[in-house]
């Protein structure tokens, strides 16, 4: 017996430790800073006195969102989007050009987005505080004496600061991600914070904790079927990597576990898992049938967050489903095309139709948004390196449509803050001429109409997929694209040419923040429709996944 114990520990060779994972910093720098800055947000909130918090919280969050920026666009130079694109931090991370390229994407909208979070002009100050978008005390129940108390003491709820920093942290990774557990991971750190973002509005409170209870509800259902549907391709392919599950999918695996020969075979739970996660990133993409959350949960949020979450959010999806589908299930395209198709078709038609029918604005802007996630579907379809390019072009252009587009809707308030319906619009080219003509050049790019963002990007889109095959597609997408223009021409009538009621809302004078955000819009939207080749060029270049 005691041989047999001398035996056992002479066999534990002292040299076969745990090998120390190997991660290369530089190459996750972008996702790393924004990370470190949302951790100094924090300690922020814990050590800073009160009323030095909001400065110093909008003046990290805009520094690490620029630096990152700035590493995204260092890696780019270096060549790691094209020539030197590779599988970091132990295959959990793909850094390649369309990783970098919405990496670069998310975080100048989140810049602009930030500008809009950090305005306090807009409200007329209470008890001689400015205010902001969020709730004094987030805490405190809506109407309650510890709320009003919160107002007079002007607190500020500054915490909404680092919650933005790890959103776009989780953003950063979700579309890099090159293992699903990693992309779980990362679905999890952008959702959590959206939940809490969305309701912690300073009005209609019991509205935005409604939107986000909705928004938890069904983000949870959405993540325990992408789970459900890891777990399935795990079982399927005795791996998580997508390099892996690809090759088990294509048959090109050279030595086969014997305890997975079973499973290998079977192509249910491959169908099943994949579908289960596709399903979970269609949802974070607003797409019809798991769009039901999209108009309550943007009406209900703090407009700001709105503006950030529908631009943000819909990039970083859809960088994760493309990674999905073209690096992973290649294999399959006969099996999930079809799928694909319904989905695209009902989707853009559905958010168009039901547009029409919306009185508030912000709802109208959110079945505007599912009809553009039909819209990039269409190019996702495409299959092709253009059909990657142009959906990498459109993502860009969108964003930046958005953000001004709700940047907008901020500004236009009655003693109730926002006035979003509709029928208070009227009039307001006569009452404010400027925002209504920034508006109309928001509402003319979502329409697709030529010389805006909106047109290069769908017809970027709509040629991949007519060369992809995918004919009827764009035949649906051009119908719906003229039932979407109809409602977005008639809330430019109504803001031109209808009478201004005498009671109407007036058009608050923002801080140079929001006129930044705007007039950056603006600029996106008619430089990306006058000028689009460079860009097109740009995203061209970026369009190949490292396998």
């Amino acid at each position: 017996m005691a041989g047999m114990v001398g035996h056992a520990s002479a066999a534990v060779d002292p040299v076969e430790r745990i090998p120390a994972p190997h991660i290369e910093y530089a190459q996750l720098s972008p996702t790393l800073i924004v990370v470190g800055a949302a951790v100094v947000g924090v300690l922020v909130e814990a050590f800073v006195p009160r009323k030095y918090r909001h400065y110093t919280q909008v003046f990290l969050t805009i520094a690490a969102l620029a630096s990152a920026f700035a590493a995204v666009v260092g890696l780019a130079a270096a060549g790691y989007g094209t020539t030197k694109a590779h599988i970091a931090a132990m295959g959990a991370i793909a850094v390649d050009g369309p990783a970098l390229f919405l990496q670069g994407t998310i975080l100048l909208a989140s810049i602009v987005a930030v500008f809009t979070f950090a305005e306090r002009r807009l409200d007329p100050a209470a008890h001689g505080n400015k205010v902001d978008s969020f709730a004094a005390q987030a805490a405190s129940v809506p109407g309650s004496d510890s709320e009003k108390a919160a107002v007079r003491a002007g607190f500020t709820t500054s915490e909404v600061f680092p919650l933005v920093l790890f959103a776009i942290a989780g953003m950063l990774v979700f579309p890099s991600a090159n293992d699903l557990l990693t992309l779980f991971v990362a679905l999890e750190v952008f959702s959590l914070p959206l939940y809490l973002l969305c309701a912690v509005a300073r009005r209609q409170r019991l509205m935005s904790q409604e939107a986000a209870v909705k928004y938890f509800l069904l983000g949870a259902f959405s993540s325990a079927f992408l789970l459900f549907g890891i777990a399935l391709l795990y079982g399927y392919a005795g791996t998580v990597t997508y390099a892996g599950i690809a090759d088990v999918v294509d048959g090109t695996v050279a030595t086969i576990d014997p305890t997975l020969a079973a499973t290998m075979g079977n192509d249910a739970l491959l169908l099943i898992g994949g579908a289960l996660v596709v399903m979970g990133l269609l949802f974070k993409v607003g797409a019809v049938p798991f769009h039901m959350w999209t108009p309550d949960v943007y009406q209900g949020a703090p407009t700001p967050v709105t503006g950030f979450m529908a631009a943000a959010t819909k990039v970083a999806a859809f960088g994760a489903l493309l990674r999905l589908l073209y690096v992973v299930l290649p294999g399959l395209r006969w099996d999930w095309r079809p799928v694909m198709w319904g989905v695209a078709i009902v989707t853009m038609l559905a958010g168009a139709v039901i547009a029409v029918t919306q009185t508030d604005v912000k709802r109208l802007l959110a079945y505007s948004s599912i009809a553009h996630a039909g819209f990039i579907l269409a190019g996702v379809i495409a299959t092709t390196p253009d059909g990657i390019s142009s959906v990498l072009f459109y993502l860009a252009a969108y964003s930046f449509v958005t953000i001004g587009a709700f940047a907008v809707v901020t500004l236009v308030r009655d003693a109730g803050g926002e006035a979003t319906h509709l029928s208070k619009w009227a009039g307001l080219g006569r009452r404010s001429p400027l925002t209504a003509a920034v508006f109309a050049v928001f509402l003319l790019a979502f329409a697709g109409i030529p010389l805006t963002s909106g047109f290069a990007g769908k017809f970027a889109v709509f040629s991949a997929a007519a060369e992809g095959g995918a004919g009827v597609l764009v035949v649906v997408g051009v119908l719906s694209s003229a039932i979407a223009a109809f409602f977005y021409i008639r809330v430019i009538v109504l803001m031109f040419f209808s009478e201004p009621k005498a009671d109407g809302p007036s058009v608050a004078v923002p801080s140079p923040l929001t006129m930044t955000t705007i007039a950056v819009g603006v600029a996106v939207t008619l430089v990306l429709g006058l000028a689009p080749q460079y860009f097109l060029d740009l995203a061209s270049q970026a369009s190949v996944f490292v396998r």
